[in-house]
């Protein structure tokens, strides 16, 4: 069935993954007109991540239930564990670690169809291409459909688009990730590869400035990916830029012991954020939320929860915006303050325990691995870093210049 567009609404949404989709649910059922854009032809695909998702972000970091039916295909995961250089082996079991390794496309497509239940209008397919003013304001975009170029207009447009974030920069906001807070990330689904219900992270020059994962799907499936720094040295492509897959692959081929009788179904990739979130979110008529404001935990690279609360705090805004037909950036920016308020102290110490880790060597981190307990692992995943800094310090004191950021 074609979609019968109007020339106007209250709000478009650019993206239709987790954070335009609850942009656009949570917006749409206090009585908004959104249309959502997304210029994939399908939502959730192809799959850019590891699709790891914590508990706790189902109606609670956020009020917001999960939809129905989003976890279908989802594999339950109990904690983490991680590795150092030499395999030690340090793990995690509690409320915060709990939660799923996804189905991308199952999740995504839940979120819209709430969005669709809702009244917002989904429109796949449709690549948004520039910006429409009016006396110099933002007043609606210009996009690309089946080969056709159409417009519509709305006092307030949305960028959710990921990592691309074009329109976001034709808006005026400094979105340009550098070089230096990028991971280029590379994953296989595989099967044939014994698993446990944790994710995996392995630490070292296995992975430079970033680490090797290992998030099953089930007992004998996985995705198996690598995120390596933007700036890496050592193994590159043709063409000088960082090779994810080939550490990847090297690391595959080392360990033949979990991966010999593995194979890979599919391959992803894409390039993920790891610095710290703009530096605005909002302007007049506009907002930024999720992966295209770098809103990504700085450590592991994921996303999806803090796009899914951007999404709701960004939708309360232009809801009270609605009502007082002001979108002004004042009148939109208790989205940006409240988002902050909630997530931007945790990033910031993910972000400084994420630029320790990356000053060490294999040699360094074999030590704290040798010398961190499970105990001091949870401590440091909830930014409690004194404690375990000095104990790190007492068996390895030349440390005290890269880990006293920390103390």
């Amino acid at each position: 069935m074609e979609v019968k567009l109007k020339n106007s609404y209250d709000a478009i949404v650019i993206g239709g993954g987790p954070a335009g989709s609850v942009f656009a649910a949570t917006a749409a059922a206090k009585g908004m007109g959104v249309l959502v854009l997304e210029k994939r032809k399908e939502i959730g695909a192809p799959v850019r991540c590891g699709e790891g998702l914590a508990e706790h972000w189902d109606a609670g970091k956020i009020p917001m239930k999960l939809p129905k039916g989003a976890t279908n295909n989802s594999f339950p995961i109990g904690g983490a564990a991680l590795f150092g250089p030499k395999f030690q082996r340090l793990e995690v079991r509690n409320t915060e670690s709990k939660g799923w390794v996804l189905d991308r496309k199952v999740f995504d497509k839940a979120l819209a169809m709430q969005a669709g239940r809702q009244g917002a209008t989904i429109l796949p397919k449709a690549r948004v291409t520039s910006l429409v003013k009016e006396g110099g304001k933002i007043a609606g975009v210009k996009f690309v459909r089946m080969n056709e170029e159409l417009e519509v207009r709305a006092p307030l447009v949305v960028s959710a688009e990921g990592m691309e974030n074009l329109i976001a920069r034709q808006a005026g906001f400094s979105a340009v990730a550098p070089l230096y807070d990028v991971d280029t990330c590379v994953q296989y689904e595989m099967v044939g590869v014994e698993c446990e219900d944790l994710i995996e992270i392995y630490f070292g020059s296995a992975a430079p400035r970033g680490y090797v994962w290992v998030f099953p799907k089930g007992k004998d499936s996985a995705n198996v990916g690598i995120g390596v720094g933007g700036l890496t040295d050592g193994m590159h492509g043709e063409k000088g830029q960082p090779d994810p897959q080939g550490y990847l692959d090297k690391f595959i081929r080392e360990h033949p012991e979990r991966f010999g009788k593995a194979t890979a179904v599919s391959v992803q990739g894409g390039v993920i954020s790891v610095g710290a979130p703009i530096n605005e979110f909002v302007k007049d008529n506009f907002m930024v939320i999720g992966t295209a404001a770098h809103q990504v935990d700085p450590i592991h690279g994921g996303g999806i929860g803090l796009a899914m609360q951007a999404g709701y705090y960004g939708a309360k805004a232009a809801i009270a915006a609605h009502e007082r037909k002001d979108y002004s950036k004042q009148s939109l920016y208790p989205y940006e303050t409240e988002w902050r308020a909630a997530a931007q102290p945790t990033i910031d110490k993910r972000l400084k325990l994420r630029r320790v880790l990356e000053k060490m060597n294999d040699d360094d981190l074999n030590a704290v691995f040798d010398n961190l307990d499970n105990k001091d692992l949870e401590k440091l995943l909830a930014g409690d870093f004194r404690p375990v800094v000095t104990k790190v310090l007492a068996k390895r004191p030349q440390l005290l210049k890269v880990v006293s950021a920390l103390a």
